[in-house]
């Protein structure tokens, strides 16, 4: 009895350890099988299909051409936020509507003179009084004299240059043209701007000082912009 009985345990281990053996290879077969199957589908996908290298460099020029679009549109709604948000600086500094601050703005840089700069000149000429005029007949924002509107626009009438865009625009030139004659100095071309140019060269030719206070006015609290050295633009402001 006893060796029968120990005879059964024996001969249980080894049925299951065959079960269990032949369970894991019929396993691993299914796996290789599928694996097979899974193998030459890709294979003939991939027969089919293939890869175009000149599809697959067109795709990604492409996409890079909407990437470069993309940072170009991103970079102008930061300029024009930067815009917008100086031009309401202004309108609040100075106490004007933001469509007046935005043309002097606007066409100040165009002109070629910086709008800080604009904006002094406009606020000691007429203080931002479309209609300003002079005793000495000097007219608009910019208070330019019409033979001296006309040396930019020989047809040019006292109601045209009483336009806001057409006298800012013929002011800031004119600024500009004497900052070039003389030599960038900003009080010498202020000066120039408010007593003519030819007064102050005469004054200068014969060793005299043509400052009046004007050119203080206009630069009181005036910063001019710095380049990327960090040096003051325009060599002789002082």
């Amino acid at each position: 009895m006893r060796s029968a009985t120990r005879r059964k345990p024996a001969q249980r281990e080894r049925t299951e350890r065959l079960v269990w053996r032949g369970a894991l290879l019929v396993a691993g077969a299914l796996a290789v099988g599928a694996l097979g199957g899974w193998t030459k589908r890709v294979r003939a996908a991939d027969h089919k299909s293939g890869l175009d290298p000149g599809r697959l460099a067109r795709q990604f020029g492409s996409l890079s051409d909407e990437v470069a679009a993309a940072r170009g549109e991103t970079a102008l709604v930061r300029v024009q936020l930067d815009r917008a948000n100086k031009v309401m600086d202004y309108s609040v500094k100075y106490q004007i509507p933001a469509d007046l601050a935005a043309a002097v703005y606007d066409i100040a840089l165009s002109e070629g003179i910086d709008p800080s700069l604009g904006f002094r000149l406009v606020k000691i000429e007429s203080d931002f009084k479309q209609g300003a005029h002079s005793p000495a007949d000097a007219l608009g924002y910019t208070q330019l004299q019409l033979p001296t509107a006309r040396f930019y626009d020989p047809g040019i009438t006292e109601q045209k240059l009483l336009q806001r865009d057409v006298n800012l625009r013929i002011g800031f030139r004119f600024l500009k043209d004497l900052l070039g004659q003389f030599n960038n100095d900003m009080h010498l071309a202020l000066l120039a701007y408010n007593r003519g140019p030819g007064k102050v060269a005469e004054i200068l030719a014969q060793g005299g000082d043509p400052k009046n206070g004007y050119s203080e006015a206009v630069l009181k609290g005036y910063r001019p912009p710095r380049t990327v050295a960090g040096d003051v633009a325009g060599s002789n402001w002082r």
